[in-house]
């Protein structure tokens, strides 16, 4: 990409990035920071600016730690093969675990660990109930880039232990109206497998406004493996018979003297929906049966069920002044209602009562998670703070406020009583380029309350009452770090850094079975705080770039997911971890027609088999058991090569390996002798993925896509091990066409 002076990058991106992450469209910067920037000696690419985590636009090369920057071509390459929401990330970011293929993203961990997900910087989803649902709540044609900060972070807020991942929206770049319709199609050659989508964008764009209008509906057939069998539908929820509808708007108006104001509005309104026209059959795993089958589908409807959903809206408005007492003002207010319904089961504790009678029928029953939340985050920064050129001061509050609950929706009984969590949180955080070098370093202050009112639980868990309360969440999250610049393209950097979240609250009180419990006493409510360490470096030349980091995080009460042999239902294991991995990515330009881009991502971590006595007769154990699929995926290796054979088209060969891992681990107690074991096995493999474009002078653009290119036959790493009817394969080849004008 062309070189362009820092102080003219800032500028544009502050004019392209959207209201959420705090910059502005055709906002000039305030006096002192344009002076400043004009200063500055070095020079960036556009697309090597971040402003998530540091809420205001600033070069990569001056933040300490690992960024991942997935561009606007790199999200259609992807969008080539798949309009799964997760599979870019998969194929694009290091740490980030395989893409399940679904509605659901259970597994689809960062480093180990959830992360925080963003729309335009509102929080999708809740840390109060995570459902594994948050990514999947919009259009991904309406996704201008994706800005990863990989590792633990409180700068966004609560919720992001893994990192953050925050999808930001188009905007309009030309000058007048303009008009883009894009429609696709996609089949494996079933009578049920084919999928279509409908879009239309509309972008207007003036010298002091702008306006951004989104339309579409995707409608999936049903998936494939390799073997030509229908791939079950997850539990969870599945992307395949399903339709989704997008509608995204977003405009802004700049004035004031220069047009150094500005007001932003946007609303996003996405729902997908089963058609409900299959049901899961289970199939049986690798010596339980003779012969072995993942689970599939067949035609067929669970009588009273309703269909599995997403439901997502937000509002998000946007205030901004760039030259406000000598900095730039950003007042930032946003709301946001979320739903998600399961698919229908007849688990245990989802019955009326418990024990069952003799010859009573068992029912279904399906969870809904409905969750609301609204917040507000005014912020401040200035640059050549007291005139001292490269001090730079960033502050503000964040106030959110966020409700959820779970009910099983058949029966309208309540199965995670409402919780309330409202948390105040102001910050700090400077940084000064001392030359080559750039240090910074900050000050978050978490103040939370989460209140619950009493409850009953379920049949299942006894019908206990739980009296209500509330537990305080108060934490002072830290900060510091240190980038040098070396010369020659080369920079190293070393960081720690704090996250806050709150574990997966709703299971724990819904599997509350012992009278006599009360909210404020339960110890699995307790806050998640994970403290990051890490080193790294960085290369960027002419023709290539090349970077690399190792990260260590440790939790002193932290969590990892384990499944109950008794209900099949996901539990809280809470204890001690500590995830250590190594991250490698790079590019290189062999000329202008071909380019090969490259990552390497190893990650292990460690927890106890037990946890401190809440009696006091024995500590929590030593961190000997390995954390396991369901939280830590295997090493990866992704590569993809690019040839633009000409101006109009090029074609891209995409490779992902997940390598084979071997997990075992031990302990015995010494307390009471008892002896623990954890032992975990499964097998990698590698797809390959083919997209080419081409676009014809009057006639608009032709994509065509191939998924797993070589109709490879697998099971999904964490189907690998037994977990409540997870045994699925994955998508055999898929063939795509997609076509777009632009008029």
């Amino acid at each position: 990409m062309k070189q362009v002076p820092a102080a003219f990058g800032v500028f544009l991106l502050a004019a392209a990035v959207s209201a959420s992450v705090q910059a502005q469209q055709n906002t000039p910067l305030p006096q002192d920071a344009a002076s400043e920037q004009e200063r500055a000696k070095d020079a960036v690419d556009l697309d090597q600016v971040i402003v998530t985590g540091v809420r205001a636009p600033k070069s990569i090369d001056k933040i300490p730690g690992a960024i991942t920057l997935v561009s606007k071509e790199e999200l259609r390459h992807t969008l080539a093969i798949t309009e799964d929401a997760t599979a870019v990330l998969a194929r694009t970011v290091p740490g980030y675990a395989e893409s399940s293929q679904a509605m659901s993203n259970t597994g689809e961990t960062l480093r180990g660990r959830i992360a925080l997900r963003l729309f335009d910087g509102v929080p999708q989803g809740s840390p109060l109930r995570e459902g594994g649902r948050n990514a999947t709540f919009t259009d991904m044609g309406v996704v201008d880039r994706i800005e990863v900060i990989n590792g633990p972070s409180a700068s966004e807020g609560i919720g992001a232990a893994g990192g953050i991942i925050n999808y930001i929206s188009t905007v309009p770049t030309k000058e007048g109206s303009e008009f883009r319709f894009i429609s696709r199609y996609s089949t494996q050659f079933k009578d049920d497998s084919a999928g279509w989508k409908l879009g239309l964008n509309y972008g207007f764009k003036s010298d002091n406004q702008d306006l951004v209008v989104a339309l579409s509906r995707i409608d999936r057939g049903m998936s494939y493996d390799a073997d030509g069998r229908r791939v079950g539908m997850n539990t969870s929820g599945s992307v395949s018979d399903s339709v989704a509808r997008n509608l995204f708007v977003k405009g802004g108006i700049n004035f004031g003297e220069d047009g150094v104001q500005r007001v932003q509005l946007s609303y996003s309104n996405f729902k997908i929906e089963g058609n409900g026209d299959y049901i899961q059959v289970e199939g049986c795993r690798p010596g339980t049966c003779a012969n072995p089958v993942t689970n599939t589908s067949e035609r067929g409807h669970i009588f009273g069920s309703k269909a599995e959903f997403n439901d997502f809206q937000q509002l998000n408005g946007l205030y901004t002044h760039g030259d406000f007492f000598g900095g730039n003002l950003v007042l930032n207010a946003y709301w946001a209602e979320q739903a998600m319904r399961y698919l229908p089961e007849n688990g245990d504790d989802r019955q009326l009562v418990w024990p069952l009678p003799v010859g009573a029928e068992r029912i279904f029953d399906q969870s809904e998670i409905y969750s609301k939340k609204w917040g507000f985050r005014p912020s401040w920064s200035r640059s050549s703070l007291f005139g001292v050129d490269g001090l730079e001061l960033r502050a503000g509050v964040d106030y959110v406020y966020d409700e959820t609950e779970q009910r099983l929706a058949l029966t309208n009984r309540l199965w995670v009583p409402p919780m309330e969590y409202t948390s105040v949180a102001p910050y700090v955080q400077l940084s000064y380029d001392l030359g080559p070098v750039t240090v910074s370093g900050g000050f978050r202050r978490e103040d939370g309350e989460l209140h619950v009112d009493s409850y009953t639980t379920t049949a299942y868990r006894n019908s206990v009452f739980v009296q209500g309360g509330g537990v305080e969440y108060t934490e002072n999250l830290k900060n510091i770090g240190a980038v040098w610049r070396i010369g020659g393209g080369w920079s190293v950097f070393g960081s720690y850094g704090e996250g806050f979240s709150l574990p997966n609250i709703g299971i724990p009180l819904r599997n509350i079975n012992v009278p006599g419990q009360s909210v404020d006493r339960i110890r699995d409510l307790q806050a998640i705080v994970v403290d990051n360490r890490e080193v790294g470096f960085s290369w960027r030349g002419d023709r290539g770039s090349f970077g690399g980091s190792y990260y260590n995080s440790r939790s002193p009460f932290g969590t990892s997911l384990a499944v109950d042999p008794a209900t099949n239902d996901f539990v809280l294991n809470r204890a001690p971890t500590e995830i250590k991995g190594v991250e490698l990515n790079g590019e290189w330009r062999f000329n202008d027609q071909w380019k090969m881009t490259g990552l390497y991502s190893r990650i292990r971590g460690k927890t106890a088999f037990w946890n401190s006595d809440l009696r006091g007769r024995y500590p929590a154990g030593g961190l000997t058991k390995p954390i396991g699929v369901s939280d830590i995926n295997p090493d990866k290796i992704g590569a993809s090569l690019n040839w633009r054979f000409n101006d109009q088209g090029d074609v891209t060969l995409n490779a992902t390996k997940l390598l084979d891992r071997d997990l075992y681990g031990s302990d015995t107690r010494a307390f009471d002798g008892q002896f623990y074991e954890f032992e975990e096995h499964t097998h990698g493999y590698t797809l390959f993925d083919l997209s080419a474009n081409y676009r014809f002078e009057d006639f608009g653009r032709v994509t065509l896509g191939i998924e797993n290119l070589t109709n490879k036959q697998y099971i999904l790493s964490w189907s690998q091990v037994d977990f409540y009817k997870n045994y699925f394969a994955g998508r055999g080849r898929m063939y795509s066409v997609t076509y777009e004008y632009t008029f």
